[in-house]
């Protein structure tokens, strides 16, 4: 959850490199968290910088950008596909850096950028904004701590379905496998496999068995992915990009046999309503990192970084064992 800020503390200036459908949620959470104060902003289109010419510093190349002194961290909401590049310019530039899910496209990019984080020194944080979601968060403090008597956890259920055309605006990366990484496992994947991370309190969480369905072009439209942790609780992903509407929950089940249930989208019925909390809750907690590294240079910043390797790792396993159950799926991701 969101680190207290030192009051006295002036706001970091934010830049956000790629404005397509998120930004408007990063935008607006830095203009209401004191810690934050946004400056610049990136995206190859002029068309895409013309409403913030006025108000923000306006570029099309990050590289100038990150040269310009303009910012002092750095949103990338760029396509998936271009995250690794990105996010490695930043590093190298002393930028800390939160990067939407996935972190990359693949395990090798994510362990690169995790190395140059550590060897720069510099937070490198992956924004899994349903974790800050207030129906998970209540969920998540409503559990059972361990070893106190009476039920545990035994299981969770992430479902995470949509209508992928409805949601992406025109942002039409998101239908093309080599940009998107593959579909939804790749795109909406991280976000459910943290929280049966989080839920479950396992770091060592492994995938058991993944079933991924495609349309004609190699796009992920919808998959079954179970995991399980080494003391056998288990966790099930529910992803959908062709569902009639929005449903988007999390159940956990008691080893007494009772429930209990999370709706991500209950109590905000507007479209992408509970979006605007969430992504606060991501910059407040990156406002905590920025100043833990600031307030003491040379800290260890690999618990920032783990979290997105862990569901970046989750991913390539998924799609592993979806391939290993027939060799014609490899033959489709290819």
């Amino acid at each position: 959850m969101a680190r207290p800020a030192h009051p006295a503390s002036p706001p970091r200036r934010l830049g956000i490199v790629g404005l397509g459908v998120i930004s408007r949620f990063y935008l607006e959470a830095a203009r209401r968290l004191p810690r934050w104060e946004p400056t610049a902003v990136c995206d190859l289109r002029d068309a895409a910088l013309d409403p913030h010419r006025a108000t923000l510093a306006c570029h099309t190349d990050h590289r100038a950008l990150l040269a310009s002194g303009q910012v002092d961290a750095l949103v990338v909401a760029v396509p998936n596909h271009a995250h690794a590049e990105v996010c490695a310019d930043a590093l190298r530039a002393g930028v800390p850096v939160c990067v939407e899910k996935p972190l990359a496209l693949d395990a090798a990019d994510g362990h690169r950028l995790t190395r140059l984080s550590a060897d720069y020194g510099v937070p490198l944080f992956t924004a899994f904004h349903r974790r800050y979601n207030d129906r998970v968060t209540d969920l998540v403090r409503r559990l059972p701590a361990p070893g106190a008597g009476g039920p545990a956890v035994a299981s969770v259920r992430v479902r995470y379905l949509e209508r992928i055309e409805e949601h992406i605006g025109s942002d039409d990366w998101y239908l093309d496998p080599a940009r998107s990484g593959g579909g939804c496992v790749a795109d909406n994947g991280p976000n459910a496999f943290d929280l049966v991370r989080m839920v479950l309190g396992d770091p060592a969480v492994r995938v058991t068995e993944s079933r991924i369905e495609r349309d004609g072009t190699g796009l992920d439209r919808r998959a079954l992915v179970t995991l399980e942790g080494p003391d056998g609780r288990r966790g099930e992903v529910e992803l959908d990009w062709s569902y009639p509407g929005e449903a988007k929950d999390v159940v956990v089940r008691l080893d007494d046999g009772s429930e209990l249930r999370a709706d991500m989208l209950g109590g905000r019925p507007g479209f992408k309503e509970s979006l605007w909390h969430e992504y606060e809750g991501i910059l407040g907690d990156f406002a905590g990192i920025c100043d833990a590294a600031a307030a003491r240079p040379g800290t260890d910043v690999a618990t920032a970084a783990a979290g997105g390797m862990a569901a970046l790792e989750l991913v390539a396993a998924a799609y592993a064992r979806d391939e290993a159950r027939t060799p014609a799926r490899a033959e489709e991701r290819r």
